[in-house]
């Protein structure tokens, strides 16, 4: 299964946005450049996930988004659908019952086991992201970061957040 660039910048940027004061937000451009993409392809995930409720987005010239919820509320299943859908990843067209020397209806009543399978597969995928919150994945990257990649992003916070009212 492959997933656009689109859902791994979302999970960078929800997670750089968990970094902010209260208060605080930071631009779609300034995201962008931190992470070393494009505004306008970040900015069209982050209004996903903007209506979807994981991130608040602030107008104006001081403004810019902010995490709605508490990390620990927020899922990587719910970035991934924000960003992706929530169709499923492998869509069925039933080309089992295409092509040459057709076969009875009756064969086709149940359904296509290659789909069930696939389903049940991503059932599984879909509740292991469930389970990791963002503030999950902020404790493993602590356990690993030797102070470098934290001392990175509140460099960058430092320069770049704006402070608004909540």
């Amino acid at each position: 299964m492959k997933m656009g660039d689109g859902v791994e910048q979302a999970i960078h940027s929800v997670a750089m946005l968990s970094g902010l004061s209260e208060g605080g937000v930071l631009s779609a451009a300034a995201l962008a450049e931190f992470h070393g993409v494009s505004t306008s392809y970040l900015l069209k995930h982050l209004q996903a996930l903007s209506g979807a409720g994981i991130l608040d987005s602030v107008p104006g010239p001081k403004g810019g988004y902010r995490l709605a919820k508490a990390p620990k509320e927020i899922s990587l299943l719910d970035i991934v659908l924000a960003v992706e859908g929530s169709a499923p990843a492998f869509r069925c067209a039933e080309i089992r019952q295409r092509g040459p020397n057709p076969v009875s209806d009756r064969l086709f009543a149940q359904p296509c086991t290659i789909n069930a399978a696939m389903l049940k597969a991503e059932r599984v995928y879909r509740a292991e992201l469930a389970k990791t919150s963002l503030a999950d994945i902020g404790i493993d990257l602590a356990t690993v970061d030797d102070g470098s990649i934290a001392a990175r992003g509140c460099a960058f916070l430092e320069i770049h957040e704006r402070k608004t009212a909540r």
